[in-house]
Parts: C-alpha cells; sequence; structure tokens
C-alpha cells in the first residue's frame, strides 16, 4: 500500500484522571522501523496498545492500512488484527503450554488449519527465529531470557503479519543476546517486508533498528522523522537523551 500503515490523528487518552496523550498524531509508512522514545510514564506501551487495539483511546482515531480500527464491522476488526504481530515486553508467553503450544495458539484460533499444517507452519516459525525442533518441547520456565524473546517473536510472527510491534523487545537481555536479537529482528524486517513500530530505550538497540524515529513528550509527539534529523531537535528530552552517547548512533 502506499499510504500510512498506521496512522494516528487527535488521539487523546484519558487513565484514572489523567492525562496521557493529548491531540496525538503519527503515521507509520510501509517499511519503516519506528522507533518510539518517550520518558517513564509518557504513554508509549499504552500507545503501543491503542495500536494493537487492546485499549481503545478515549477521542481520536487508529487507522490501521487504512481502516478505522474501531469500525464496527467485527469481520473487519478481526481480519485487521490479523496483519499485525505483537511482541510484548516480557515475552508474554503462556507458562503453562509449551514452545510448540504458544506458537501454535494464534494458528489454531483460525480454526482452518489442520494440525499438520499448523505444526508445519510452528516449525516454520522456529526456524525463522533460529530455533530448532528440539526447542519446540521445552517449556517457557526452561527458556533463557534471549530463547524467550526469539519464542515469542517467532508467535508474534505466526500469521504472517505486515505490521510488527515490538515493546522494550532487547529489555532483561545483555549486551551479546541483545545485538544478536537486534540482528534477527532486521535480517527478518528485511527478508518479509515488514512495518516495524518499536519502544525503546536502548541507544544500541535503536540504532540497530530504526529508520525513523518519533519522540512522545508532554502528551504528543513532539519531535518524527529520520533517527538524525530528530537528534537535531530542538526539545528538552531529546537533547537529553541522545546527549548520553551521540556517536553511538552516527
Amino acid at each position: 500500500m502506499s499510504g500510512p500503515v498506521v496512522e494516528l490523528q487527535g488521539i487523546e487518552t484519558v487513565l484514572g484522571g489523567r492525562v496521557v496523550h493529548r491531540n496525538l498524531d503519527l503515521q507509520v509508512m510501509p517499511g519503516q522501523i519506528l522507533g518510539l522514545l518517550g520518558g517513564s510514564g509518557s504513554g508509549k506501551t499504552t500507545l503501543l496498545r491503542e495500536m494493537l487495539g487492546l485499549q481503545r483511546p478515549s477521542a481520536g482515531t487508529v487507522r490501521l492500512f487504512g481502516t478505522d480500527l474501531q469500525t464496527p464491522d467485527l469481520g473487519v476488526q478481526r481480519a485487521l488484527r490479523r496483519r499485525l504481530g505483537m511482541l510484548f515486553q516480557h515475552g508474554a508467553l503462556f507458562s503453562a503450554l509449551s514452545v510448540f503450544d504458544n506458537i501454535a495458539f494464534p494458528l489454531r484460533e483460525l480454526k482452518c488449519l489442520d494440525e499438520d499444517w499448523i505444526r508445519r507452519l510452528v516449525l516454520l516459525k522456529l526456524d525463522m527465529v533460529e530455533l530448532t525442533a528440539a526447542h519446540a518441547r521445552l517449556m517457557p520456565a526452561e527458556l533463557s531470557g534471549g530463547m524467550v524473546k526469539r519464542v515469542a517473536l517467532a508467535r508474534a510472527l505466526a500469521l504472517e503479519p505486515e505490521l510488527l510491534l515490538l515493546d522494550e523487545p532487547t529489555a532483561g537481555l545483555d549486551p551479546d543476546r541483545s545485538q544478536n536479537f537486534v540482528d534477527l529482528v532486521a535480517s527478518l524486517q528485511h527478508a518479509l517486508g515488514l512495518t516495524v513500530v518499536m519502544v525503546t530505550h536502548d541507544l544500541a538497540t535503536l540504532s540497530g533498528l530504526a529508520s525513523h524515529v518519533a519522540v512522545l513528550a508532554e502528551g504528543h509527539i513532539v519531535a518524527c522523522g529520520p533517527r538524525e534529523q530528530v537528534m537535531a531537535a530542538d526539545h528538552p528530552f531529546v537533547t537529553g537523551f541522545f546527549a548520553a552517547d551521540r556517536r553511538k548512533l552516527l
């Protein structure tokens, strides 16, 4: 498509009487990897949840692929959600399900695939994230932090989405595992042509993945564009964030 994959217009979000988002606008174009930055409590994850449809803004419009996510047509809503995948900050794997069953879960929800096809697709997704069939038998408690991220990514890719949402994808990983995961996401984005929206506070992750950056502060987007352009923006949060290590990002 030529228009925005994600389009937020006039988003207002009020939680517990506190205004989180105020007149927020944002567009994400096809093939972009957008890094969403903001201070603690600025509403970054809330914004992802609104893109995903897990939470409805108090006012404004969320459009995915040109269609209002709050359309009353439930069939259209379901079709939209199948075009996106979500990787939650800590993986959010079902602890009582094996790796295989975690990845198979969204495929089984379709209710149109037999178990043989589900098995093939699960093994394919495991291979995409550089895991093997032997890992399919493991339980989440048996996985390292890096493996949890990979299994969660495989599940997010199960329905072959066009839009991938990532919430702090490298949180809790040591530098080596973090870099390996960044490299994996970058290669998958290139191979699959994904559009990616990623919440992160990590400079190395931002440098390794994001082509564009949006900065959320004071309830709205105060800067948005190519990474180098946003780095030069005259805003206290922007200058404070990038002052930590500008050279790493150049």
